[in-house]
């Protein structure tokens, strides 16, 4: 009896969903028109047009016209892009562990992961990967493939055969188990001296307040009693890494930001109190690539009076977007709120005037000349915010910093930028190691450091730039080069601390912050 009781339960509750699925359907129907009308369309085009055509395109292009209708953060991701997105939000992939470049034909290793899959079978800097498994690598087939990274990834623990090609010593066969890479958002953690320590944050990932947990707790173990958490070109992420960070900064119950959707539902964050560098001196930097999460961390420490913002104003970006998969891979990244700082403003710049009026205002910044002036930065008069210990603030349009430091934009200084954007400096710094690796190996082993660049070697740097039309008019852009090349050479050569620590020797805002952390 209790079987039939069940069986009748399941069936009538299998009608009740059959016709609670066909009711609402109708309902839909009903309710909803113009997507029944456009569903009809795309049948109509699928099956009767004169041609064949690829529904596909006409979806995906569809999606992205509503989206681009809604506001510039509300995206559309195509399944060939989702993957490589995912991976760097979640922190890791399985693959090899190998950092690498194409040149002309061939795929060249830059370096290996440590302690990673490649770096454990014997995979070295320099090494040409020719083939995987039985699949050719090299020459006129790897224009041919759409991605590279495909045959070099793979399931956890699987193994991939490469045959690589090792200057001086010819071909040679590895067998490599694919592992988890990190990929890391921390990109450094240096302690500059006995008190100012320096984290890097490139981006906020699922596993970024776990690295940058650690960092700080290395730091402070170290004597660190001052902070700079470099935010710069940082366009954001997840929003919770941001707010756990904000936390251990902040006290017991101050408010980290709150956010509010459309039916106007408030949901706030607070701080705990298990910050563990609540008392510390804090530099956060920020430019106009600052975006998002990092706005949010800026901000969060900006309105509750704690530390000091110093560079330039950033982006503006004050939507939070949540992410919907669609079924065949790709993905839409929809807002659903708006964040707000602590004294209850958003930072979000208007975007009434269309997406393509939105990252115009962006690019004008360099044309009114607000980069190089503090007296050119926008701000809004009406939307005028203060702080605890009565500091203004402004909403509209950005973290305006509390210390301003203006963007070197002479010609020379951005065409280097420019050749590091554009990897030139990674292709050359790649050569040049690759000429003798066993004396930089050594000195890498000494310390990078202790390796003088020469007046030659800037020289042949500058004529591989003319060679990708990249053309410096003077040398006093050369004590610069050098610094450039050097800290090239150390990532390259495994010593990123080293290679940020380099960099900083002619940072603009690191020279502020060492005047005001007297």
């Amino acid at each position: 009896m209790r079987i039939l009781k069940s069986t009748l339960i399941f069936v009538f509750g299998l009608f009740l969903g059959l016709f609670g699925y066909k009711y609402l359907e109708q309902h839909r129907r009903i309710e909803n028109p113009t997507k029944e009308k456009f569903n009809r369309l795309l049948d109509y085009v699928d099956h009767y047009y004169v041609s064949e055509v690829n529904t596909d395109s006409i979806v995906d292009a569809t999606i992205n016209s509503i989206l681009s209708k809604l506001d510039p953060h509300s995206v559309y991701i195509a399944p060939e892009d989702a993957q490589f997105i995912t991976e760097r939000m979640n922190g890791d992939f399985v693959g090899i562990g190998v950092n690498f470049m194409i040149n002309k034909d061939t795929i060249m290793v830059i370096k290996t992961i440590p302690d990673g899959p490649s770096d454990v079978a014997g995979i070295y800097a320099g090494d040409r990967i020719l083939m995987a498994n039985k699949d050719t690598l090299y020459g006129k087939r790897l224009n041919e493939i759409k991605s590279v990274t495909t045959y070099l990834k793979g399931p956890l623990n699987s193994k991939v055969n490469l045959e690589v090609y090792r200057p001086q010593k010819g071909k040679q066969h590895f067998n490599v188990t694919r592992g988890v890479v990190p990929i890391k958002s921390v990109q450094a953690s240096i302690q500059l001296n006995d008190t100012l320590g320096y984290i890097k944050v490139e981006r906020f990932a699922k596993t970024t307040y776990k690295e940058f947990k650690k960092a700080l707790t290395g730091l402070k173990k170290s004597g660190v009693s001052s902070l700079i958490v470099d935010l710069r070109n940082n366009s954001g992420g997840y929003i919770a890494p941001a707010i756990d960070i904000a936390d251990e900064f902040l006290e017991d119950d101050k408010l980290i930001l709150f956010t509010k959707d459309r039916d106007e539902k408030i949901d706030k964050s607070f701080a705990t109190s298990s910050g563990m560098f609540e008392e510390g001196n804090i530099y956060v930097l920020i430019d106009e690539n600052s975006a998002s999460a990092s706005e949010i961390l800026a901000g969060a420490l900006q309105d509750n009076d704690k530390g000091t913002i110093i560079g330039r104003r950033s982006f503006g970006k004050g939507l939070v977007q949540q992410e919907m998969e669609l079924g065949d891979g790709s993905k839409v990244r929809l807002t659903v709120s708006r964040y707000y700082t602590p004294t209850g403003r958003s930072i979000q710049r208007p975007y009434d005037k269309g997406t393509e009026a939105y990252y115009d205002e962006y690019t004008e910044r360099y044309e009114s000349g607000e980069l190089t002036d503090a007296s050119k930065v926008k701000f809004n008069d009406t939307l005028v915010f203060t702080t605890p210990k009565g500091k203004k603030v402004y909403g509209g349009g950005g973290i305006i910093p509390d210390v301003y430091v203006p963007k070197d934009i002479s010609h020379d200084l951005e065409v280097l930028n420019f050749a590091d954007y554009a990897g030139v400096i990674v292709q050359f710094v790649f050569v040049e190691l690759d000429s003798n690796r066993s004396f930089y190996r050594d000195v890498a082993s000494k310390g990078i450091e202790t390796l003088e660049i020469s007046d030659d070697l800037v020289k042949a740097f500058k004529k591989y730039s003319e060679g990708k039309g990249l053309v410096y008019k003077g040398i006093d852009i050369n004590d610069t080069i050098k610094i450039y090349l050097q800290s090239e050479m150390a990532r390259q050569l495994n010593d990123n601390d080293q290679s940020f620590r380099l960099r900083l020797k002619t940072d603009p805002m690191l020279k502020k912050i060492l005047d005001l952390d007297k």
